[in-house]
């Protein structure tokens, strides 16, 4: 085989592990933008290194999208970019191939919003360990290569990841479907028509509302009462000229999965402006996100576009 012909499958090689090393890097950065650009530098590595002497290309190509990954978590600018209360994952619709392998629970909850927040609560390499052990069922001799670590040490940090993630996270376990969108359309139902006392009902007793303030503040709003929750629920929920002009039009509002996670989806034309999406434990809402940042809704939209979406829940917000 030529130079070029060589060049031509070496690069769709690279080509057909895209889709891995994205879901791997969106996992570790929980920013899909980040996780293109971690990607595409791992290609122009892969381009210059002396690929007759790589043996195993997808084992190699994992080390260096997660060492690229490790690099930028640990740069001054991530730290921050992810100041505590100012930071929340890019939200991803169901069916990205960013969102990678979804066979167990494990790989599901892995991409999780809420998941993927309590990420901020582990060094960069727990974060490593835990993700290649649970989402891509490495053994501990993988990781430990992959990371340039012992196994010990593989094994230590995926038990303090695991010991941090389980005391921190609500829930755990997965919610049937159809019991989630009908407590979804409830939440919006009771917000819209302005019943407080319904919508603390469907809270729990310690539920937490988080929102980018549609990217105007540099700092998360957040609320940690039902009471206030419903205000707030109530009061974000009824539309007016000012939210409309703000959205750009007149949004019609959609359920969706958002990260395997029940959500309404705001949508202008084809244009996705927000999304809320909803935590659930025993048949209750425990956690409400609202994101509207443009810059966290550019492959949402994209998605959005390439798919046939179901009828509203209401047309005309």
């Amino acid at each position: 085989m030529d130079s070029i012909g060589t060049d031509r499958f070496d690069t769709s090689r690279f080509e057909a592990g895209r889709n891995r090393l994205a879901s791997l890097a969106y996992r570790l950065l929980g920013s899909a933008t980040d996780a293109e650009d971690a990607v595409q530098d791992a290609f122009l590595q892969w381009q210059a290194a002396d690929r007759r002497r790589i043996k195993v290309p997808e084992a190699w190509l994992t080390k260096v999208v997660t060492n690229l990954c490790l690099d930028r978590l640990r740069s001054a600018q991530a730290r921050r970019e992810r100041a505590v209360g100012a930071w929340l994952p890019e939200p991803l619709l169901d069916g990205d191939p960013m969102l990678g392998p979804a066979d167990t629970f494990e790989q599901r909850e892995s991409v999780s919003l809420a998941v993927l927040t309590l990420m901020e609560r582990l060094s960069p390499l727990e974060r490593a360990v835990y993700i290649l052990r649970e989402a891509f069922s490495y053994s501990h001799a993988e990781i430990a290569e992959i990371l340039d670590i012992t196994e010990s040490a593989s094994q230590q940090h995926l038990h303090r990841a695991r010991r941090r993630i389980t005391a921190a996270r609500r829930g755990g376990s997965e919610v049937d479907r159809t019991s989630a969108r009908r407590l979804v359309e409830e939440f919006l139902a009771a917000a819209s028509s302005g019943r407080t006392e319904r919508l603390v009902a469907l809270l729990t007793d310690d539920a937490t509302a988080i929102s980018d303030g549609a990217g105007l503040t540099e700092t998360l709003l957040r609320f940690d009462t039902p009471q206030r929750i419903a205000a707030v629920a109530r009061a974000g929920l009824r539309p007016t000229p000012a939210k409309r002009r703000l959205a750009g039009g007149t949004p019609a509002l959609h359920y969706a999965l958002v990260n395997g996670t029940p959500a309404i989806v705001f949508v202008v034309g084809d244009q996705a402006v927000g999304t809320m999406t909803f935590d659930i434990a025993n048949g209750r809402i425990a956690t409400v996100r609202g994101i509207a940042a443009p810059a966290r809704l550019l492959r949402l939209t994209e998605a959005w576009r390439q798919q046939q979406p179901d009828t509203p829940l209401v047309a005309q917000w």
